[in-house]
């Protein structure tokens, strides 16, 4: 991929309610022209299918444009399937604003993952929801919004799941 001019705007994606909400609310309050919207996601299991899924496991994925990862077979080599509605509001977002969309997937602790999006991509700021980022183990891990507000250099936004 090209190199990236222009701010790079991160969107922690869980398919979750909450986190559909963090993607519109950066869309409609964040994003501008000109803009790089990057969806991130962290899958929890590697599959080891091709040996350049090893190494995107230390790495993630490569940046996925936004036509790939529309795509469920695309999709399946990385073992992520996004739903219909945050294609739906990803694919508009791209119509709608001179953007480029694109999104890349991590393997492993959310919480450490994010973070390390935000320093490699490296992400102009980063929007997350508080809630979602899978239920009962984030009471065993503490928040992830937590932790990454807590340990990455760039400005967090915290989309809240109810108001």
């Amino acid at each position: 991929m090209a190199e990236i001019n222009g701010r790079r705007i991160g969107v922690a994606v869980d398919f979750s309610e909450c986190s559909k909400k963090a993607l519109n609310w950066a869309i409609d309050n964040v994003v501008r022209d000109g803009d790089y919207l990057i969806l991130i996601t962290v899958a929890h299991d590697m599959h080891y299918e091709e040996g350049e899924m090893q190494l995107w496991e230390t790495v993630g994925s490569p940046l996925i444009p936004l036509s790939e990862f529309s795509e469920a077979a695309v999709m399946k080599k990385y073992g992520v399937k996004p739903d219909a509605e945050t294609l739906d509001i990803a694919n508009t977002a791209s119509r709608q604003k001179s953007i480029t969309v694109v999104m890349k997937i991590y393997w492993g602790d959310p919480r450490e993952k994010i973070c390390e999006a935000v320093e490699h991509i490296p992400l102009s700021s980063l929007v997350i929801g508080n809630r979602g980022l899978g239920g009962l183990k984030r009471m065993i891990m503490g928040s992830v919004s937590n932790h990454v507000v807590n340990n990455v250099a760039c400005p967090v936004t915290v989309v809240k799941a109810h108001h």
